[in-house]
């Protein structure tokens, strides 16, 4: 998605994105569950309905929340419990962003909707 027309989306519909990205930003606190296990509970969501873009973004903030390659392998477990021969191929691709990672690599990670800095 390009940042121009994703920011002109936001002018048009503000209530509706900024409202999204105020729902994520909220959701993905530490609080009664730590931050990482709730995107690694998006990660394996994404992973089963299949959303590239969305499988690079929570792959890339958990690894950036600490996450450990056994508790990514844990979650993608899951979704391809929930989604079939399917879901392991996308499992792969989020493995393979966070070896890219790991390795250095940078990962543009571009989520449905961008998330603001938490105050």
């Amino acid at each position: 998605m390009s940042e121009q027309l994703y920011d002109q989306f936001r002018r048009l519909s503000p209530k509706v994105t900024g409202g999204l990205i105020r729902m994520r930003s909220d959701t993905f606190r530490d609080s009664a569950v730590p931050a990482k296990y709730k995107i690694l509970s998006a990660l394996a969501i994404v992973v089963a309905t299949k959303c590239e873009p969305c499988i690079n973004g929570y792959t890339k903030m958990a690894y950036e929340a600490g996450t450990t390659e056994d508790e990514l392998v844990e979650f993608l477990n899951v979704a391809i419990t929930e989604s079939g021969c399917p879901g392991e191929q996308w499992a792969m691709k989020s493995l393979q962003v966070f070896k890219d990672l790991e390795g250095g690599k940078n990962i543009e990670a571009d989520i449905c909707c961008k998330e603001e800095p938490v105050n």
